[in-house]
């Protein structure tokens, strides 16, 4: 088999036309942010995925005497959503990284995980343009660009976990703690002072935008603390023993319960939908502002009066509250809770049946599936009670992972986002490549032509 290195020369011979003309395998395809050898990453990117693609249409297709039971679920099982997605993102970085460090150069791989990232970033530019437009008032083009939907940040912790590695764990450690415990300050400040300054106002635009899904504070923060978790799994992969695939779910497991302990013990105060900030304390209810905390609208559904569902909740918690820190907290120990058990299962006990290989091939497909699913999400609005959507969406799952199927396997992908992306992937390779042999050559000719005014002096001084 030949090294990354041999690939890099026969790379650089190849026109870049006629480069992007090869097919690419379908397994790169399937592993452009795979650990590969790590199993239960995917099988946990599949199970987050799905819950993202069941809480959207849930939140589409219920009658109104059902939506109480979609706040209610989707409030408690946030931690199966976008937090998950991106720690899992962050992961992959460190993977790509550090598996081609010993025989790639430095650029290269810089050069490969930033046109990924900025390419995410660019569909998640489209994806905003749609989204926005039509579902957040006070906002137009070009200000509809702009927003952290989940594709936007996960294209830029691409970027941003690249330079969390430069750190050391310690160091990673601080910042991602000093980030969160900050973050709500900070917001807080840009958001009551963005009427009245221009530059606050361009910070809060940039900072919190106006899709402010997964912004990026506190959310940034996840860069910094999962690659630690991130060098820990691949030093487990490159072991290889059941010592260290043990040793590895222990240290998962136990940092998730404690974080998960914390995020509550923070976040115990409640919060209701609001214009301003209010703080909550143990014995009043506080408020956050809904267009700060757009998750505060599971308040509303979750409370949302039916003949089924008559109870009445005060408030949200504040480790519930997409974007505060406590959440922020909670989300990560779940996290790392939910990866330690599924390792444990698919990892060390090896076990293997079609749930699991749904679940491996949907985390593999998983950008293609957050995409596709929105395509036939009208079909359906507001018009299944619980029953026949249970039915309904099993076979809307079904139906995208046939699609995703027949796609890569019969027509290899070509088109998908997953072959945009590898594609855009080798692109930034061989421009690494092609660029530093460029500069080569530039040095090659200023080397002459100094040599040749010196020559020049010399032959004037004699005349």
């Amino acid at each position: 088999m030949s090294s990354e290195k041999d690939n890099e020369v026969d790379l650089d011979s190849i026109p870049l036309f006629d480069y992007l003309k090869k097919a690419i395998p379908v397994e790169e395809l399937r592993d452009f942010s795979s650990s590969r050898r790590i199993g239960s990453i995917d099988f946990v990117k599949g199970i987050a995925i799905v819950f993202i693609m069941l809480a959207h249409t849930a939140g589409a297709w219920f009658i109104p005497s059902w939506r109480f039971l979609y706040g209610l679920l989707f409030s408690f099982l946030d931690i199966l959503g976008p937090s998950l997605f991106v720690f899992l993102s962050a992961l992959s970085v460190v993977f790509s990284i550090r598996r081609r460090k010993t025989s790639t150069s430095e650029k290269v791989i810089r050069n490969r995980i930033f046109s990924r990232g900025l390419m995410i970033m660019v569909i998640a530019v489209i994806f905003n343009l749609i989204s926005i437009e039509f579902t957040i008032p006070g906002y137009s083009f070009p200000a509809t660009l702009w927003g952290w939907n989940i594709l936007m940040f996960i294209g830029a912790s691409q970027i941003f976990s690249y330079y969390a590695l430069k750190f050391s764990k310690v160091t990673r450690a601080i910042i991602g703690l000093v980030i969160i415990f900050t973050s709500d300050a900070i917001r807080q400040f840009l958001f009551q002072g963005k009427e009245t300054n221009p530059l606050i106002w361009v910070l809060h635009y940039i900072i919190t935008s106006p899709s402010p899904m997964t912004p990026f504070l506190p959310w940034i923060s996840i860069c910094f603390i999962s690659s630690i978790f991130g060098e820990y799994l691949y030093e487990a992969m490159i072991g290889g023993t059941k010592k260290d695939y043990r040793k590895l779910f222990r240290t998962f497991f136990y940092w998730g319960i404690f974080l998960v302990l914390i995020g509550i013990f923070l976040g115990r105060n409640s919060y209701i939908p609001g214009t301003d900030f209010i703080a909550a304390t143990d014995i009043t209810i506080g408020t956050l502002p809904l267009s700060e905390y757009p998750h505060l609208m599971l308040f509303d559904d979750t409370n949302w009066p039916t003949y089924i569902h008559n109870i009445t909740y005060p408030g949200m918690w504040e480790f519930l509250i997409r974007g505060r820190a406590p959440n922020m907290i909670y989300n990560l120990g779940a996290a790392l809770l939910l990866i330690a058990v599924c390792f444990y299962i698919v990892d060390i006990k090896r076990k293997m049946n079609i749930f699991i290989s749904m679940m491996n091939y949907y985390g593999k497909v998983s950008l293609s599936l957050f995409l596709l699913h929105f395509v036939f999400i009208t079909l359906f609005l507001n018009s299944l009670d619980f029953i026949t959507y249970v039915f309904v969406v099993f076979g809307y799952l079904g139906f995208w992972g046939f699609v995703m199927y027949i796609w890569n396997e019969f027509y290899n992908g070509v088109g998908s986002p997953e072959w945009i992306i590898v594609q855009v992937g080798r692109i930034g390779q061989k421009t690494g490549k092609t660029v530093k042999k460029e500069i080569l050559v530039i040095e090659e000719e200023i080397k002459e032509t100094v040599q040749k005014i010196k020559k020049d002096r010399k032959e004037d001084s004699k005349n």
